[in-house]
């Protein structure tokens, strides 16, 4: 299992915690996907430039994907910017790839069996091992899922990841995060202000 297909099992498991909202998430796996990459070698920091390393061999598909798109020549991008680049989509792209493999399943509706519900994780050993790293506090999955506000009962305020390129990563998580919570809300002002004009409340 990697860090990214541990976070999308313990995001989409809604029962202890709410819906997580898709670009929220995709900023999330493209950070972890990084701190994927830096584990097998694939990719390094050089203060917070992403340098390529090798392709990781026999690696998860979309663990290889991320590692094809890396920046080869200079200058290479910065952390942030690979999260903004790589992350478009993507929580589509593993939330499809988990449902062919059967790692997910549409839930049905009560008496509209032709309509298809939420997509959620079946009950699989990969699952239970994602969650029983969450809950157990590993530091990684803990500071994303604490970024995307589901916190478990062993969520530390600051959990300890002593890596530095690995802190870099979730920094720039965070960071990342809180530029597309500005962003939602400036449009959501946006919108407001277009609807109170065509509703005369100006």
């Amino acid at each position: 299992m990697t860090a990214a297909r541990d976070l999308l099992h313990v995001a989409m498991d809604t029962a202890d915690h709410g819906p997580v909202e898709r670009g929220d998430l995709s900023l999330a796996l493209a950070g972890a996907e990084m701190i994927d990459l830096l584990g097998a070698e694939a990719a390094g920091l050089e203060d917070d430039r992403v340098v390529p390393g090798h392709r990781p061999a026999g690696a998860d598909p979309l663990l290889e994907e991320a590692a094809a798109s890396l920046v080869r020549e200079t200058p290479q991008e910065s952390v942030g910017d690979w999260l903004w680049r790589r992350g478009r989509n993507l929580s589509a792209a593993y939330t499809n790839a988990l449902e062919e493999e059967g790692q997910f399943t549409r839930r049905r509706h009560r008496g509209r069996p032709f309509q298809t519900g939420e997509l959620v994780p079946v009950d699989t050993p990969a699952h239970r091992e994602a969650v029983e790293r969450w809950t157990s506090g590993e530091p990684v999955l803990d500071a994303l899922t604490a970024a995307l506000g589901i916190r478990g009962k062993e969520t530390a305020a600051s959990p300890d990841v002593e890596n530095d390129a690995v802190a870099t990563v979730l920094a720039a998580v965070n960071d990342a995060l809180l530029e597309l919570e500005a962003y939602k809300q400036r449009r959501a002002v946006e919108q407001a202000a277009f609807d109170n004009i065509w509703r005369g409340d100006w």
